[in-house]
């Protein structure tokens, strides 16, 4: 693979939206961001899933621009659809059969990118041709983590149907949770998970492809549980190896500020987090593609040294 280096100078990044894709009984067109390095060949993919969130944009393509870009600028092509349950879409989808959540058809965006992939990379200006289309990764924040880890493997029983759904997707080769939710049942005691009946069956034992689960250890998310930030550990607590778990120090549930640039929801803003983010979660995945590439073990090294370390990591 020829890409920029993951670590050092910014690289220059070329970002393009919306590529529209139209998908029969779809209730609208699902539309997309990309962003990628200005140079290299054979480029890794990481499919981004926005959060559910309450700002109009930041839950959309138009959102995440603070890890996307430091993404992009590592040597990664990152696509973030827009899925149905964005707040840019809300009015036009209210009472839709899946609102407000959506949390199928999150699944089914990603897959149907997959599926597009060819037309994707032809569509958006200097990038056709330089996409390595079996290095393909899925992160996903907050709710977006509930959909990436259905992408990797989680098992879910759907509340309408008693059906159990298997929405793996043998294409995704690893994954990146950041703030995702964790385990369902009776320690969801908080004033929302009425609304989220679909968090109780979810299974993480069955999520085998390898992934890294990012927690901030403030992330206290009472509005769902009384268990505190230890709940977004769970996908790396209750799912089989190869699995990796990153805590950060200080962190709440924007981990920094990824959303977005100065964004208001974010409640520990702090610029050097994220950068350490993007570092540490582009060297896994460096690392997940390219067994050789020592660059997980050099962030590892690098979190550990100093004065003020901004998290640590255990394995499995």
């Amino acid at each position: 693979m020829s890409a920029p280096a993951a670590f050092g100078s910014p690289a220059p990044v070329l970002s393009y939206s919306p590529v529209i894709l139209p998908v029969p009984g779809r209730p609208v067109d699902l539309q997309v961001r990309v962003s990628a390095p200005a140079t290299g060949t054979g480029l890794p993919v990481i499919l981004l899933s926005h959060g559910h969130g309450g700002s109009n944009n930041l839950s959309s393509l138009n959102g995440y621009a603070p890890i996307a870009s430091l993404w992009a600028a590592a040597g990664f092509v990152v696509i973030q659809p827009t899925h149905l349950d964005s707040r840019t879409l809300s009015r036009q989808l209210a009472g839709t059969p899946g609102a407000p959540f959506f949390w199928r058809s999150r699944a089914e965006d990603i897959s149907r990118i997959l599926d597009r992939l060819d037309e994707i990379e032809n569509t958006v200006p200097q990038l056709a041709g330089r996409i390595g289309h079996r290095k393909i990764a899925v992160a996903g924040h907050s709710l977006g983590g509930h959909t990436a880890s259905l992408l990797l493997g989680a098992r879910i029983t759907d509340p309408g149907t008693g059906q159990e759904l298997d929405l793996t997707e043998p294409r995704i080769k690893a994954g990146v949770l950041l703030a995702a939710p964790g385990r369902g049942g009776g320690i969801l005691n908080g004033p929302m998970a009425g609304q989220v009946q679909f968090f109780n069956t979810t299974d993480f034992s069955t999520m085998t492809t390898p992934a890294l689960v990012v927690a901030g250890d403030k992330d206290d998310s009472r509005h769902f549980t009384d268990i505190g930030p230890d709940w977004h550990a769970d996908p790396y607590r209750l799912a089989p190896a190869p699995k990796t778990l990153l805590t950060l120090f200080d962190a709440e549930h924007l981990l920094g500020g990824i959303s977005g640039y100065d964004a208001a929801e974010t409640t520990d803003e702090n610029p050097g987090r994220v950068a350490a983010l993007g570092r540490l979660t582009s060297a896994y995945l460096h690392t997940q593609f390219q067994p050789g590439d020592h660059a997980w073990q050099a962030a590892c090294e690098a979190l550990t040294t100093g004065p003020d370390p901004a998290g640590q990591t255990e394995s499995k």
